[in-house]
């Protein structure tokens, strides 16, 4: 179904076969995102249970935990992402339409949760 992405990629640790939950949309898009960097992106954080959100410090409301947020990075770890990688997953996730989005030093957090605010970066 997808080409670099399964949906075990964005279980929540504590739920083995909770990427499920995921919205289609999202992974599709990753997938597109992916496609244009080149290189691997890693699922650092994908969907969530309300006991994960909370041992991770998310917050109430997360879109993680609708399956409609992912955190991703140049590297399976998410330690501190390298800034030219940071720069180009960026343009990728902004090319395929990613309007949501959160800046980390070992993330990138993207989201299509339309219950919320578009056109929107934030830094952690």
């Amino acid at each position: 179904m997808f080409n670099y992405f399964e949906y075990e990629h964005f279980d929540s640790p504590d739920v083995q076969g909770s990427g499920q939950m995921m919205d289609l949309k999202i992974i599709q898009m990753l997938d597109k995102a992916r496609a244009i960097y080149g290189k691997p992106i890693y699922i650092t954080s994908g969907y969530r249970t309300e006991a994960h959100n909370e041992k991770v410090g998310g917050v109430s409301g997360s879109s993680h935990l609708k399956g409609l947020a992912a955190d991703v990075s140049d590297n399976p770890r998410g330690t501190k992402i390298d800034s030219r990688n940071r720069f180009l997953m960026l343009q990728a996730l902004f090319a395929v339409g990613f309007d949501r989005i959160g800046v980390g030093n070992g993330f990138i957090h993207i989201d299509i949760d339309t219950s919320k605010k578009p056109d929107v970066i934030w830094t952690y």
